[in-house]
Parts: C-alpha cells; structure tokens; sequence
C-alpha cells in the first residue's frame, strides 16, 4: 500500500506562485496598440493643413503664413488686398527673408486654369517659399 505524506510532488495548492503569466499582459497591448493604430491613422487624415473658407479646422501654425487667392478670372490676392505679380514676388522674398520657413496656402477657385495655379505655384518657388499647401473644401 502507498501512503499520502504532507510533501506531495504532484499537487502544487497551497504552494507559492513563482511565474507571472504575461498573457493577460499582451493580450491588453496588443488592444492598445490595435486603438493606437486606428486612432494614428484617422488624426494623420485629419491634420492635413488647409485653411477651408467656411470652417475654422486649421491647427496652430508657428512662422509665417501667406494666404494667395486665385479666383477664376485670374486675380490674385495676398492676406485679403489684390495684388499683382510683382507684389506676390516681393511679398514672399520679403517673408522669406524675415522666416526660412515661410508658409503660403494657395486657394485657387475651381474654375481657374490649370496653369494658372501652376504659374503661381511657379513664382512662389521661384521666391525660395519651398513650404506651400493648396487649398481644399471637404465634401459634404
């Protein structure tokens, strides 16, 4: 006949835990990095910087930032004031030498030629403005 003694190999109740079961563990950062993931993915869509003209969705800029306006007779304004093609050139050579990171955001209407857009985009870069955005409205 085989007798119980008190130090059974075989049961481990009672006996101190000396393992941490990291399951749990990965289970909780993997869901976090899933939520980070997805979460990443749509601020990164929404942080695109374009000043729209009936929403206030532009984040906080640092430096300067020009607004040029192209409307689809061909007109450009600069900050609001009608301009030329000589005052935009001087205008951004003036802001490029105050700030290197200068800033222009181009709202063309969407009528206006394509080459007009990219004969503006042309003497803006000509300016050493190498920092610019185009303009876009949201679809409803």
């Amino acid at each position: 006949m085989a007798s119980v003694s008190d130090g059974d190999q075989d049961g481990d109740e009672g006996g101190m835990i000396s393992g941490i079961n990291v399951t749990p563990l990965v289970d909780i950062t993997l869901v976090l990095l899933i939520i980070f993931m997805v979460t990443a993915t749509y601020i990164v869509r929404q942080s695109i910087h374009v000043d729209l003209p009936r929403a206030a969705n532009a984040g906080e800029s640092t430096g300067t930032t020009l607004a040029v306006i192209l409307t689809k007779d061909g007109d450009i304004y600069l900050d609001g004031k009608k301009r030329d093609e000589m005052g935009l050139r001087d205008a951004a050579r003036t802001a490029v030498a105050k700030d290197q990171d200068t800033r222009v955001i181009i709202s063309a209407d969407k009528m206006a030629l394509h080459g007009s857009v990219v004969h503006l985009l042309d003497l803006i870069k000509g300016e050493g403005v190498s920092k610019f955005a185009i303009n876009i409205e949201k679809e409803q």
